[in-house]
């Protein structure tokens, strides 16, 4: 919901440090796979215990998630790079209640089951969207940047770090945050249909 205006905010400093990436020779992919290779260490981290560093891992992710758009607009634009952005992004955002399932497997389990399959919902909602679009030509005026066309909705990237950082912060809400964002999850998924429905309805 807030990922448009985040992201228009950020854009001049992840500019200039994308720029000078790009100086010491590095690529955007690189960056997507050192970024997602950050992230998976929060799981260790949060089944250990340690969900304060977690935080860090999670930060770096999303660092390097906006820092290889940058580094693609300032060199070449790929449709691998596309490809490689948004599918481990939804393998990161899945991999945290999988981490705190590790954690406490009694406690958690099924509420971070629930999330997950809440994540089923929006991306593949996300994605069918995004193919059917580029089929039609269709192309996404709130997110021009993107290699695809990107479905905005209830629960995008900024609600779920802000949610994955209050349960590093809270551990033992995280039943509690857990339940109430798959349900914020779950209009988002309602919205997305009933906008596809809407934008490819027979002709």
């Amino acid at each position: 919901m807030f990922d448009r205006v985040l992201n228009n905010a950020l854009q001049r400093p992840l500019k200039s440090l994308a720029g000078a990436l790009v100086r010491r020779g590095w690529r955007a992919d690189q960056v997507t796979w050192v970024g997602f290779a950050l992230g998976l260490c929060a799981v260790p981290l949060i089944a250990l215990g340690h969900t304060h560093w977690a935080l860090l891992a999670m930060a770096l992710n999303r660092l390097a998630d906006g820092l290889d758009g940058s580094i693609a607009r300032l060199t070449q634009p790929t449709d691998r790079g596309a490809f490689l952005d948004i599918s481990l992004d939804f393998l990161f955002y899945a991999s945290i209640p999988l981490a705190f399932a590790l954690a406490d497997p009694q406690a958690n389990a099924l509420p971070a089951a629930v999330l997950i399959y809440s994540f089923i919902g929006t991306a593949g909602t996300f994605l069918a969207f995004a193919v059917l679009a580029a089929k039609r030509g269709l192309s996404s005026t709130a997110y021009p940047g993107k290699g695809f066309y990107y479905l905005g909705g209830l629960t995008e990237s900024f609600e779920t770090l802000l949610v994955f950082t209050l349960m590093c912060l809270v551990p033992h809400w995280f039943t509690y945050l857990t339940y109430g964002f798959a349900g914020l999850c779950a209009v988002t998924t309602v919205t997305r249909i009933a906008a596809g429905i809407q934008v490819f309805k027979s002709d």
